[in-house]
């Protein structure tokens, strides 16, 4: 699954403060295929500078800098502008569709075979077969590979990744991480991760930022 648009995402002299006083700062460049990851305890800022990347930043917050994908400049385009995918915790699967629907939903409107893109999406996560399955019955690790090819098939320019590995078992959670890593340089697409796990960080490959 290529990427038909591969360019770094970067993130220019980012401050962010709640109350007046400054949680984080940071200032990257992520290039098409690498995972940055940014360590941090509860609290520090972690999640809210992915909110601030992908447009939802809640008001309580003041935040400056630039986040910029490629030559374009995210800051003034609404959230469902920016092809910025994410990864949660939980999978958010939607309850009321098959992990057919949730796949198809996924996809761009203008593409006409979307029963090919969904049935190759599961064949390459090993899950041939569950287009009709309630998502309910899934495993969480099932779930999981759902979710990341519903990402995927979305056809994101960058990913934001928080702490999708934390409420798996120690077992599923290496498997689950070489799945998304591998994918998302597959794809060739810029990703920054928070977690507060060294083995995330580890397993991403990439560069690291640790936030006191």
């Amino acid at each position: 699954m290529t990427a038909s648009f591969c360019a770094p995402l970067r993130l220019e002299q980012i401050s962010i403060a709640l109350a007046g006083r400054e949680l984080l700062a940071v200032d990257a460049t992520i290039s098409p295929g690498e995972v940055l990851t940014i360590m941090g305890p509860s609290g520090s800022g972690k999640s809210t500078l992915l909110a601030y990347i992908a447009g939802f930043l809640d008001r309580e917050f003041t935040a400056s800098g630039g986040v910029w994908l490629g030559e374009r400049s995210l800051l003034n385009l609404p959230a469902e502008q920016r092809n910025i995918g994410l990864l949660f915790q939980d999978p958010l699967l939607f309850p009321h569709l098959s992990v057919g629907g949730n796949l198809r939903f996924g996809l761009p409107r203008y593409l006409n075979d979307k029963r090919q893109q969904v049935t190759q999406a599961l064949e390459q996560v090993g899950l041939a077969g569950f287009e009709s399955r309630d998502p309910a019955t899934l495993s969480g690790g099932q779930q999981s590979r759902v979710a990341l090819m519903r990402l995927l098939l979305s056809k994101p320019r960058a990913v934001l990744l928080d702490e999708p590995f934390s409420k798996l078992d120690t077992a599923l959670r290496q498997e689950m991480r070489t799945l998304v890593f591998s994918q998302l340089r597959e794809a060739g697409l810029p990703a920054l991760l928070v977690t507060h796990d060294h083995e995330d960080a580890n397993a991403a490959g990439g560069p690291v930022i640790e936030l006191g």
